[in-house]
This record gives structure tokens, sequence and C-alpha cells, in this order.
């Protein structure tokens, strides 16, 4: 191994998937070895996950970020300067004390989380293995289970409908790579069925087809002609998975439904999403209820979740802490794992193990605002989430992630199998 000595880090501005600046790190080593990573950003955001930090203003409707590229460049690398790459923990810990806020709202969560990621890469590539096998440490890992987005609605397109995503999962498929060939299908299959209807009006912030629908309902009857125009069973080969993003329509237990011009409490929601369940083949729902609802939670966990996985976004902002009380409480029975809620690598995995001592299912997830960064495929490899979310079956930015993991999953050939079925709560097999 070179020397894993941390030489120099440097941030400069880059920009994402909907054209607004971002930060980028580059970590290089005095041996010579580098690592670099990009910042995404979320429409939909907890209250409790690691702020961007914007330069306010005029400049790009206010969304610059040069104040957090200078702190990458300034305070940051002075306080990494000499350090062992190697020590994630520590070098995440020094971040933590020199922004010195529970949320890096001084630092900017954007400028440190590109910075532990790109340190984190540093570190792989003085160790001459791909990232996922340096994460694995030898232990054996499966390829996870895709979360692919057919339907973008909720703040990625504009509130057209309620719910944020429709998405298929493909639990039966035999491997990663056939899971994309069955997606393919039915995101073809969808975009067929939108263009007869007359309503085919392009695609939403992760790639999805915009929502152009009378109901949330008539979203869900569309995406299950899909899956059977594309020639699988609905439920049991391709099934349905829904992000509801409950916290961009609900407060204080009142949920108001836009498209339907409609209110309801948080009993008559979680009524809602029951006949869903008990119409359509869903296998998860993300974020059922606002982040504010715990109660909320545990209603529809407790009448649901023994057939369906619950997960937390919002709710849990990949955060060790939150997904523990969680577990007591059995408000879920699944945890979101966004690097950049939590801020630093050593952070997003505690999350994630809290998540797997609780039993719970862990999908490893990008953001509506992404770029060609790929090391959240090589996290949810490496560290063995079962499940991996990246947004639609379309625009690069997504593709760059489903394609490192077909990488992955053919250099690991007969290493690792397929998570399937058994990256979701038995209770899902039901269809």
């Amino acid at each position: 191994m070179t020397d894993t000595t941390i030489a120099a880090v440097r941030g400069r501005r880059v920009w994402d998937s909907r054209g607004r600046p971002t930060v980028e790190a580059d970590v290089i080593l005095k041996g010579g070895r580098s690592g670099r990573a990009i910042a995404p950003a979320g429409a939909s955001t907890g209250t409790g996950e690691a702020v961007d930090k914007r330069d306010g203003g005029t400049a790009f409707g206010g969304l610059d970020v040069t104040a957090a590229v200078a702190a990458v460049n300034g305070e940051i690398a002075a306080a990494l300067a000499g350090r062992d790459a190697r020590d994630q923990a520590g070098i995440d810990a020094v971040l933590i004390a020199l922004d010195g806020t529970e949320n890096f709202a001084r630092l900017g969560g954007n400028a440190v989380v590109a910075t532990s990621m790109a340190v984190l890469h540093a570190a792989a590539a003085a160790s001459g293995q791909p990232l996922w096998r340096y994460l694995s440490q030898g232990r054996k890992v499966r390829i996870p289970l895709p979360e692919i987005q057919i339907f973008g609605g909720g703040a990625h397109a504009a509130r057209r409908v309620d719910v944020q995503d429709f998405m298929v999962m493909c639990p039966a498929a035999t491997s990663f790579a056939q899971a994309l060939d069955w997606t393919a299908e039915v995101y073809r299959a969808a975009g067929t069925l939108m263009k007869q209807a007359g309503k085919l009006q392009g695609v939403a912030d992760e790639g999805g087809f915009w929502p152009a629908f009378a109901s949330n309902e008539e979203a869900l009857d569309t995406l299950v002609r899909a899956i059977e125009n594309a020639g699988f069973k609905p439920g049991a080969e391709v099934a349905i998975s829904l992000d509801i993003a409950a916290s961009e329509f609900g407060r204080d237990g009142v949920y108001k439904l836009a498209l339907e011009q409609r209110e309801l409490d948080s009993a008559g929601m979680i009524a809602l999403l029951g006949r869903w369940l008990d119409a359509y083949p869903i296998v998860s729902i993300e974020d059922p209820l606002a982040e504010d609802d715990r109660q909320g939670f545990q209603d529809f966990t407790a009448a649901y979740g023994s057939r369906c996985q619950v997960i937390g976004d919002d709710y849990l902002v990949t955060n060790a802490g939150r997904v523990e009380a969680a577990a007591r409480e059995k408000a879920l029975n699944a945890v979101l794992i966004k690097p950049n809620q939590s801020g630093t690598v050593s952070g997003t995995r505690a999350a994630l193990e809290a998540g797997k001592a609780a039993g719970f299912g862990t999908i490893v997830s990008a953001r509506s605002g992404e770029t060609e960064d790929v090391t959240i495929a090589h996290l949810a490899v490496g560290w063995d989430s079962g499940q991996f979310k990246v947004g639609s079956f379309t625009r690069s930015e997504r593709m760059a992630k489903w394609n490192e993991v077909l990488r992955i999953e053919e250099e690991l050939a007969d290493e690792a199998g397929f998570a399937g079925w058994a990256a979701l709560p038995a209770g899902a097999r039901r269809w």
C-alpha cells in the first residue's frame, strides 16, 4: 500500500442533474493516489438531515455554493492535512468537531459529505482495491435488489400527483442484470401506455415519466398494466414500491391531498394506504406518514408491517439514534440510507448497521439532485445493504449507478448472490 497520508484537499463547484451548483472534493495522498466525490442534493428533505450550505443572493436563484467550496479549500483542507486517509472514523470526527453544529450548518453538509466520501475513495485507491471490496473487508456480500422509479410525482414533479415515487422491484429475478432487463421492459411498456392515452409529457427530476394522471390510483392502475403488458405477473415477478413522502403534504396529523382536493387525518391516511395494499401488488411503502407523526408510523406498521416493507426516510434521516428509537417503538421495519443526510461516511454506516441490528431492511439511496458520482453503488454492495434505490431507468446520472452495479456483479461472478426476495419482509411475498 502506498503512503495514505493526506497531502491536499481541493474543492470545486460542479453541477448536478437539475443544473444546480454542488460541491466536488478531491483528496490527494502523499503516495500519489487520490479520491474524488460529489455531494448530491434532495428536493424532499427531512428537517433533521445535514444542511446544504447555499450562498443565497441572486446568483443561480440563491443556490450557489462558493462558501461551501471555500470551506473545503480552507478550514477542511487545513484540518485534514497530514491525517491518515484509512482512519475514516477519525477523519469524520474531525469534520464534525470542526463544524461544531448538529447539522453541519456552518461548513455545509455538502462540503463535508463530499470530503468524507473523497477520503474513502482515496483510501480504497491506495489499497489497490475497488471501493466495494475495500468496504467489504473480505466479508461475503450480496448484489442488491434495485428499486426503480417508473412515474415521478410529488416534489419531483411540481406536485402533479401527491405520491412522490411509483416504482417497481423485481424480486423474482435471478440477478441484478435480469432485474434491470425486466425493469427496462416495464419502463418501455409504461411509456407506450402513456403515449396511447395522450399523456406522454416528458420526465420528472429522477427520470420517471411525468405523472399526467387524474388521480393517484390512475398511476397505480397504469403501473400494473405496464407490468402485465411487459409480460410479467404483478406481485409474483415484478412488484410495486411507493415513496409517499408524506411530509411534503402532511403536518400535525393533517394530510392535504392536492390532486384530490381533500384532507385526511392520520387514521384516514392509513386507511387509504391500506386500501391500496389490498388492491395493488405493493411490497414496500416509504414515508407513509409525515415525519412529525410518530403515532401514525406506529399504527401503520402495526397494521401492515407484517405484509409490506415500511421505510423511514424523512422520519429517520440516516441517523443511527433515530433508527434505534424507531426499532424500540416498532414504528418501521426498514431504513433508507443517504450519505448526505448524515453528512459523513461513518454516520451513514452507523445508521445502516443500526438498521441491520434491528432486523430492518436497509436501502442505500440516491437523491433527486444527482451527478455522475457512483459512490453509493459501492456502498450498497460493500456494506451488503440488500437494496438499492437510484431513481428511474433513464438519465445518465441514474444509469451511471445502475451500470456500476452491473460491472460489480460481473466482477463478483459466483462470489455473491442476488438479494432478491430475501431483501424484503417475508409477508411481502403474499401476491
